[in-house]
């Protein structure tokens, strides 16, 4: 009997699918979509270069074109050409409109190698299942300083709705099942971006905080832009309705507000690289500054362990 894969944590055929799905209702659902690209785009006018051709990967319906999207035909961040790129054909068919598309995995990458200038994503790479791999090939597939700009959602997403589906289903079911997709906490997806290659990695996190009516609105809302759980090791079988109304009591007692709605909290990483290049700002070398760093905040350099006074 052969053992699964430990790296393959997503069923990609099943976000496919829900991708798909959400392509065809998506003017309803593109809202958190929407609001991360236009926040990655708007990273884009600290950096003082053009960039002659761009890919979006995992662009559903062309939210990260449309933020770059200046009048006259003209792009913010020095962009010339946009391609686009997404898991599903019903996203394609949307996003053409910002530039040329295609359809593509974000796991494979069909891009030429040092081909690119710019590389950006929101909200497609925490459904990928090998994540170092995946920003390795975006490293590989841009030219010596061409620029990763990512965002993907992290470990604090959704930690209410994690909490009362937990135990929800301890109290009804008497134990545990993989009810939310995991996500990278903003550490260990920086890490991510050394391991990968990238040079000057930076990775930060924002929250972004949404209010529902309540909970079952919430998870109506996930599917609809196609975010439900989609890990391999999930139930075959629907939620219990018991544990389901189990769980949005739990969701509603702990998380209520004045207001008769519930918050839904969305972590955002932000990732930050360069493919490296030889006029890059390296760190120096231990040892090897020229200067005293008490000279520079002008204080007075004592050895450990003395006290200032003696």
């Amino acid at each position: 009997m052969s053992m699964p894969d430990p790296m393959l944590v997503f069923d990609r055929a099943v976000v496919r699918r829900r991708r798909e799905r959400a392509a065809r209702g998506w003017d309803g659902a593109a809202f958190l979509k929407r609001e991360i690209a236009t926040r990655l785009v708007d990273r884009l006018d600290d950096i003082k270069r053009s960039f002659a051709v761009a890919l979006d990967l995992g662009c559903h319906g062309g939210e990260v074109g449309a933020a770059l999207a200046l009048p006259g035909g003209r792009r913010r961040g020095g962009v010339e050409t946009l391609l686009q790129m997404d898991l599903a054909d019903g996203f394609v068919r949307r996003a053409r409109t910002h530039g040329p598309v295609f359809v593509g995995d974000e796991e494979q990458l069909p891009v030429a190698p040092q081909s690119l200038d710019l590389a950006l994503s929101a909200m497609s790479l925490h459904w990928v299942n090998d994540l170092p791999g995946a920003l390795l090939r975006i490293r590989e597939s841009l030219k010596p300083d061409g620029l990763f700009l990512g965002a993907l959602l992290g470990g604090e997403t959704l930690w209410q709705l994690r909490q009362a589906l937990a135990q929800a289903e301890s109290d009804v079911e008497g134990g545990l099942s993989p009810r939310v997709s995991p996500f990278a906490d903003l550490r260990d997806a920086t890490g991510l971006l050394q391991r990968a290659g990238f040079a000057l990695p930076v990775g930060d996190a924002e929250r972004i905080e949404v209010s529902y009516p309540d909970a079952l609105a919430l998870l109506r809302e996930l599917r609809a832009m196609g975010e439900s759980n989609a890990v391999r090791g999930r139930r075959s079988t629907l939620t219990r309705r018991q544990t389901l109304l189990r769980a949005l009591s739990i969701y509603e007692q702990r998380h209520g507000g004045p207001n008769e709605r519930i918050p839904a909290t969305f972590e955002v990483i932000f990732l930050h690289g360069w493919a490296p290049h030889a006029s890059q700002q390296k760190p120096l070398a231990p040892g090897t500054a020229t200067s005293r760093l008490a000279d520079a905040l002008g204080t007075i350099e004592r050895p450990a362990g003395e006290k200032a006074g003696s």
